[in-house]
């Protein structure tokens, strides 16, 4: 499989999973949350409030680890991310990002506590549905 039809299986398996493990790193030892992926291509977001435990890690160690597939819901393909992530109060990452669902935890886009967690990926690992593995790195 060439590089760009690997990029693009990975680009559709993001959008066909709403939902990833994203796992941090807090006191050398890893801590894992499930969350709503948000994607344009290979840019990842994940909507956050930022007085929550994981931007706290963030901020101490950007490493993070997402891993998406292979659910209810989704479908037989696995996808693992390695990344590192940036915190971002950008309005308009903000804005693009945002969904009326968030209203149960924030106020809206303008929210000074929502922040969109800007996932930078550095390698990807790709499983389709047979079992055929490929890689992917920035």
């Amino acid at each position: 499989m060439s590089t760009a039809t690997t990029e693009q299986a990975i680009i559709k398996a993001l959008e066909n999973n709403p939902f990833c493990a994203f796992g941090t790193v807090e006191n050398n030892k890893p801590r894992v949350r499930y969350m709503a992926l948000y994607n344009d291509g290979l840019h990842i977001h994940l909507a956050t409030d930022r007085k929550t435990h994981k931007v706290e890690e963030l901020e101490q160690n950007p490493n993070c680890y997402l891993l998406l597939g292979y659910e209810k819901g989704g479908n037989s393909e696995v996808v693992q991310i390695e990344a590192t992530c940036k915190v971002s109060s950008d309005s308009e990452l903000k804005q693009r990002v945002w969904k009326d669902e968030f209203k149960k935890w924030l106020d809206g886009p303008d929210d000074p506590d929502y922040v969109v967690l800007d996932i930078t990926p550095q390698m990807i690992e790709y499983i389709d549905q047979d079992g055929n593995r490929q890689t992917w790195e920035a």
